[in-house]
């Protein structure tokens, strides 16, 4: 399709980085409005392809890879370490729905609605989900889909419905837009806050007179359109996955201690099963972690690499030149500055 257009890779990753930041620019409030209509087209596309599928679906199809080892079976077919190595891939169902709290400031009520927010969008993600992982696999087999890089439309065409498979496919897209523009959303919302923090450069905690990080937009957008020209994609996606595992470990830890240290503290939405569900959620994290490992040990270690490297930075830099003596002191500052960066947002 570039070629047909006369562009190529890089010119279109430009582009894209500069119309989806250009779009924040403006103002979170028209950004959010954007993205809710590009993912309601996304989930626009899993509808249709349910919908298709349905009367396609056979149990039998879900069992169709042949056992590839003595030890595992058909249920298993590449056995327990066939688990563990699809980890990664699991993950990216789910992966972002913790950037929900990063709208806390444009929320009404944010005691009541983040949670109601980030409860409804994992409720959301687990029954599309289960479609996808399901439906496709019964209407057109498992080893089919196993093999393909686009399983939604190959699952059309296989069950004949290349009309629909031609329009999920262009629906596709508004999914893969969708992701990129929390992306970039999320990370400016936390480069932000690590900025006032002083954890990174003071710099990039400025705003433009829309009250938008302009900075912590455009800085993290440059450096991400350069990895993107590597081309390694999957390297990329797989360390997202250790950046993210790591962090669902340290939050669930901290919920622990946090419960354990100040047991008092004021909590406007306290966590069903408290201690025991970030208990749970701890240990699926570092479970998850691994799998990384299994399925690109380079991934795994590259990722640590990084860490390594910031904290290193941290230690030389960011710990002398911290705004706030104390965690509460951090917070209370943040809130303020976070609460001036969206006044424009009605």
């Amino acid at each position: 399709m570039n070629e047909l257009i006369g562009i190529d890779g890089p010119v279109v990753y430009a582009l894209f980085y500069a119309a989806f930041i250009g779009i924040h620019l403006f103002g979170v409030g028209e950004a959010l409005k954007v993205m809710m209509v590009i993912s309601g087209l996304a989930v626009l596309a899993i509808i249709l392809t349910a919908v298709a599928l349905i009367g396609h679906f056979d149990a039998s199809n879900l069992f169709d890879i042949a056992p590839a080892t003595a030890e595992a079976t058909e249920l298993l077919p590449f056995g327990w370490y066939g688990v563990w190595a699809a980890l990664p891939f699991a993950m990216w169902l789910f992966l972002a729905v913790e950037g929900v709290p990063l709208a806390a400031e444009e929320a009404k009520n944010p005691a009541k609605d983040v949670p109601k927010g980030i409860i409804g969008a994992m409720v959301f993600l687990l029954v599309t989900a289960a479609l996808v992982v399901f439906l496709l696999a019964g209407a057109a087999g498992s080893e089919l889909i196993g093999a393909s890089a686009v399983p939604l439309v190959d699952a059309l065409k296989v069950t004949n419905n290349p009309t629909i498979a031609t329009l999920v496919n262009m629906l596709g897209l508004a999914g893969l837009i969708a992701s990129f523009f929390s992306i970039v959303y999320g990370y400016s919302r936390l480069v932000f806050a690590l900025s006032r923090a002083g954890y990174l450069p003071k710099s990039l905690s400025l705003t433009s007179k829309n009250k938008v990080p302009s900075r912590a937009l455009i800085v993290p957008g440059i450096f991400g359109f350069a990895v993107s020209l590597t081309g390694e994609g999957d390297l990329i996606l797989a360390m997202a996955v250790v950046g993210a595992t790591v962090s669902y470990a340290l939050m669930s830890l901290s919920h622990i201690l946090l419960r354990v240290k100040q047991p008092n503290l004021e909590r406007p939405y306290r966590t069903p099963g408290g201690v025991v569900t970030s208990g749970i959620s701890l240990i699926l994290s570092l479970v998850a972690l691994t799998g990384v490992y299994a399925f690109d040990p380079s991934a795994f270690y590259m990722t640590f690499g990084l860490f390594v490297i910031v904290g290193v930075y941290y230690g030389l830099y960011s710990r002398n030149n911290l705004v706030a003596s104390s965690a509460e002191e951090e917070f209370a500052m943040l809130s303020v500055a976070e609460q001036e960066l969206n006044t424009d947002v009605g």
